[in-house]
């Protein structure tokens, strides 16, 4: 949540803060923006829990 939300305030920022209507493409982009970091540590957490496996393994 912390990334996503300083990502977000990096790149839209300007966008969000201004008195304008925000565009019909950051409907998307808000989303996407948390879940990549999100799908990024969960696949880093996933690959050290499978690889400490299977050094146990052999």
């Amino acid at each position: 949540m912390i990334v996503g939300t300083i990502l977000i305030a990096i790149n839209q920022g300007n966008l969000i803060l201004s008195a304008v209507a925000l565009p019909p493409d950051l409907y998307w982009k808000i989303p996407l923006t948390y879940c990549v970091p999100f799908c990024v540590s969960t696949y880093a957490a996933v690959d050290a829990i499978l690889s400490r496996s299977l050094d146990r393994v052999e």
